[in-house]
């Protein structure tokens, strides 16, 4: 007589014998075991469980790095971070698709209860002709109300600054990471400046380490 089930755990096996799908005698939910989405086996609603995976995917997939202010962290410290969208003009949009933005001495403001970020230079499009603005344009950013408001107590109070980190696609639309900062003083900044050197030449070591 051939053992079919030669090698199976024998709880694995009876579940097999007595019917049951392979994926459920092996302890998987029958939902998953039966070939249905993990949240719906697990007790979601279908479009509940759909929704939240498709919203997971989506968002690592289309956050595309633009630009990155590096001497914003050798200046300062940054204890908190903030998304912002910002209003650009369809040249501007295109410019920045293309790279052309410098914003290393950039910093954002709040006056009225709106937030706007000054020194931002966006290179005027090459086709862009007379749609084309004043790269150095104070440009306004779009967050709610009551972040701002905090934003707007805390830099008051504590003397800290809203500066610019990076800028980055979300999607079809440009999105900027602030951070709310404190200035470093001197030797900070040295320490800084240590604490990268030291990381590059790890990096160095690991990337000879790897070519022997």
């Amino acid at each position: 007589m051939i053992n079919l089930f030669s090698g199976c755990p024998w709880s694995t096996c009876v579940g097999v014998a007595l019917g049951q799908p392979v994926g459920v005698a092996l302890g998987q939910p029958v939902g998953v075991a039966l070939g249905q989405p993990v949240g719906v086996a697990l007790g979601q609603p279908a479009g509940v469980a759909l929704i939240i995976i498709k919203e997971s995917i989506l968002e690592e997939q289309e956050k595309k790095l633009i630009a990155l202010n590096r001497k914003a962290r050798h200046d300062y410290f940054v204890d908190e971070t903030y998304e912002a969208g910002i209003v650009l003009s369809g040249t501007e949009v295109k410019s920045i698709r293309q790279g052309s933005i410098n914003f290393k001495d950039s910093y954002c403001e709040i006056d009225n209860l709106e937030m706007f970020i000054h020194h931002m230079h966006i290179s005027p499009y090459e086709k862009g002709n007379i749609f084309n603005r004043d790269p150095l344009r104070v440009r306004k950013l779009l967050m709610h109300k009551r972040e701002i408001s905090r934003l707007f107590d805390v830099v008051r109070k504590k003397g800290m600054t809203l500066i610019p980190l990076s800028l980055y696609f979300k999607g079809s639309k440009v999105k900027i990471e602030i951070g709310l900062c404190r200035g470093k003083k001197l030797y900070d900044k040295r320490d800084t400046a240590a604490e990268m050197s030291a990381k590059r030449e790890m990096e160095r070591a690991m990337k000879l380490g790897n070519r022997a």
